[in-house]
């Protein structure tokens, strides 16, 4: 992880309302100069106010993906996110048009004086282009949080993640947080494909979890194509793999999907909205799992 961070210089500056007021609470200024309260430094509050954080930090994670690690507002900032949540990232351009994109923090919830996203580069987006062309110090509107699902310790003996690509971030947020939850005995079992071992997000971070929580997750990787000493499954993730790998349909387990659109086709069919999960098809309906056993991110 990383060593705390120094106070950041941002738009949150602390306002003078009489001694009284300031020891009992801290008041700031968002980036619309509107004072807000903030009593627990929880950044992301659901108050639908835009905060600019500053970058801190970028570093690349494959040839098309980087990881950015932004400051919050001071060193004992926390997101205030849940697991398993999101936030909105925004940009105006130079016509004024806003440019929205949902992230998934990768780093932990409860870490102080920072938050971390691994981002891939889309030639055709309009919001990654911009990102990519950020230096340390620029900065970048967030807002949250987007809550996505709302874990509970010990709601299942057992979960599957299914990934590929950047749709890792859901699933390794929340991997991270239950494998480490020594009061949370869900067993995870990650499954999780790109094209070659090069393209593999967090692998340190997902091999370090299954090193130190060896009964609790597991991680295999699938890739088109091996190379080198590769470890993992050559080939795609199929229904024939799934029906022999992973805890069969019941109560007592749950399945999490997040991956590019070819891959929700297979697997369970893509979300019809936001807040809609549409029609579960695909190799898990074909395994008897339902829609309600198959959240898709």
């Amino acid at each position: 992880m990383f060593a705390r961070l120094t106070r950041p210089q941002s738009k949150f500056v602390p306002i003078a309302l009489g001694a009284a007021a300031v020891a009992a609470t801290a008041f700031y200024l968002n980036r619309n100069n509107t004072i807000i309260k903030n009593d627990s430094k929880k950044v992301f509050v659901g108050d639908n106010q835009w905060i600019d954080l500053s970058i801190e930090k970028i570093i690349d994670e494959s040839h098309d993906t980087k990881k950015f690690i932004f400051k919050l507002p001071t060193e004992d900032s926390v997101s205030g996110l849940t697991l398993a949540s999101a936030v909105l990232a925004k940009f105006v351009t130079p016509k004024g048009s806003n440019v929205i994109r949902p992230y998934t923090p990768v780093s932990d919830l409860s870490e102080k004086g920072f938050i971390e996203f691994v981002i891939k580069h889309y030639d055709n987006g309009k919001m990654t282009p911009h990102l990519f062309s950020l230096k340390p110090k620029d900065t970048v509107s967030f807002k949250g949080p987007i809550k996505k699902w709302q874990w509970v310790p010990n709601s299942f003996d057992s979960i599957t993640l299914l990934g590929a690509g950047t749709g890792i971030t859901p699933l390794y947020q929340l991997a991270h947080h239950i494998a480490q939850n020594s009061n949370d005995k869900t067993k995870v079992k990650l499954l999780y494909g790109n094209k070659t071992p090069k393209d593999i997000l967090l692998k340190k971070e997902l091999d370090d979890l299954q090193t130190k929580y060896p009964q609790k997750f597991e991680v295999i990787y699938f890739v088109d194509k091996a190379e080198g000493d590769f470890k993992g499954e050559t080939g795609f993730i199929t229904k024939d793999y799934l029906e022999s790998h992973i805890s069969k349909p019941s109560e007592k387990t749950q399945v999490f999907v997040c991956g590019p659109p070819p891959f929700m086709k297979v697997n369970s069919g893509e979300k019809a909205g936001p807040t809609d999960q549409g029609e579960l098809v695909g190799s898990l309906k074909d395994l008897g799992f339902n829609k309600e056993q198959v959240f898709k991110f």
